[in-house]
C-alpha cells in the first residue's frame, strides 16, 4: 500500500458524532496505524486541545498515538511566536491556556473562538472597540456553522468574526483551516514538505474539501457531519470522493493507495 500520501482528517464531524465516536471509527483509525499510512487530525474545534483529543480517542479504546493538532494548540503557538498580547474569547475550559498571553489593559491582538450560546451585544462590542482601537483579530476558526450535538446546526465563530471585520474594516488573522498555513503545518509535523500531495477527509465543503483542493490536496467528503446528501446539482464545490461513513472511506483508501 502507498505510504507516500499524507491523510490529514477532521474530528468533529467525521470521528466524533456529537459527544461519541463514529461507530466505525476505531476500526478507520485502526486501518491507518496498521497499515502504517501516515495520518493526522487537524481540526478546527476552539473547545479542544491536542491532548484532549487523544484522552478522548484513548478513552475509547485507542492504544497506539494519534496525532492531533487543534486551532487552540495553533493559536497558542502563534501567540508566542509573534510575542503578542491577547484578550482571549473562547469556551471557559480553553481559556486558562491563553494564561501568559492575557493582557486586557494592554491588548495586542483579541483572540476569538467559540463562545456557543455566550455570544452577546456587549461581548461584540467588547471586541469592536479593541479592534477598532488598533489591536489585530486572531481568528482561531471562521467556520460558517457546525452541529455541536450532532444534530441539529447552529451558528459558528466566522458569522460573528465577520461581523467585527466588517465594522473595523480589518481582516482577521484566520489560525485554522481553511489556512493553508495549518494544512501545511500538519503535512511539516508528518515530514512532509509543504505543497506536498495530500488527502484530506472531512464534513465540510468550503473548509476542508475546497480548501484542500486549492492547495493541491485532494477532498472526500463525508456525510456523517455538516453536509448533508445528496450535494445539490448546482453545487459549485466537488468533492473527488464522497462516503456515508468510514467504512466507506476505508475502502476509497485502499482503491487510491494500492
Amino acid at each position: 500500500m502507498n505510504k507516500d500520501i499524507p491523510i490529514l482528517i477532521d474530528f468533529d464531524g467525521v470521528i466524533r458524532l456529537g459527544n461519541e465516536l463514529a461507530p466505525d471509527a476505531t476500526d478507520f483509525l485502526s486501518f491507518l496505524h496498521n497499515e502504517k499510512i501516515p495520518f493526522f487530525i487537524i481540526t478546527n474545534s476552539t473547545r479542544d486541545t491536542s491532548e484532549d483529543l487523544k484522552n478522548i480517542l484513548t478513552s475509547n479504546g485507542i492504544t497506539f498515538t494519534v496525532n492531533a493538532m487543534t486551532t487552540v494548540d495553533a493559536t497558542i503557538e502563534y501567540l508566542r511566536e509573534k510575542n503578542l498580547s491577547a484578550t482571549v474569547y473562547c469556551v471557559d475550559n480553553i481559556r486558562p491556556r491563553f494564561e501568559e498571553f492575557v493582557n486586557d489593559q494592554h491588548t495586542q491582538a483579541v483572540v476569538v473562538g467559540d463562545l456557543g450560546t455566550n455570544w452577546s451585544y456587549e461581548i461584540m462590542n467588547e471586541i469592536f472597540k479593541k479592534v477598532y482601537g488598533g489591536a489585530e483579530i486572531i481568528a482561531m476558526q471562521k467556520n460558517k456553522f457546525w452541529k455541536p450535538d450532532g444534530v441539529e446546526t447552529v451558528l459558528d465563530a466566522g458569522a460573528f468574526i465577520k461581523a467585527i471585520e466588517y465594522v473595523t474594516g480589518k481582516e482577521s488573522i484566520l489560525i485554522g483551516k481553511p489556512s493553508p498555513i495549518y494544512f501545511n503545518t500538519a503535512l511539516k509535523m508528518l515530514d512532509f514538505p509543504a505543497g506536498s500531495p495530500f488527502i484530506m477527509i472531512g464534513d465540510d465543503l468550503d473548509n476542508d474539501i475546497n480548501a484542500s483542493q486549492e492547495i493541491g490536496g485532494k477532498g472526500i467528503l463525508i456525510y456523517t457531519g455538516k453536509t448533508s446528501f445528496p450535494l445539490p446539482p448546482d453545487s459549485k464545490i466537488r468533492p473527488d470522493y464522497s462516503a456515508k461513513n468510514l467504512t466507506d472511506i476505508t475502502e476509497i483508501l485502499k482503491d487510491i493507495l494500492k
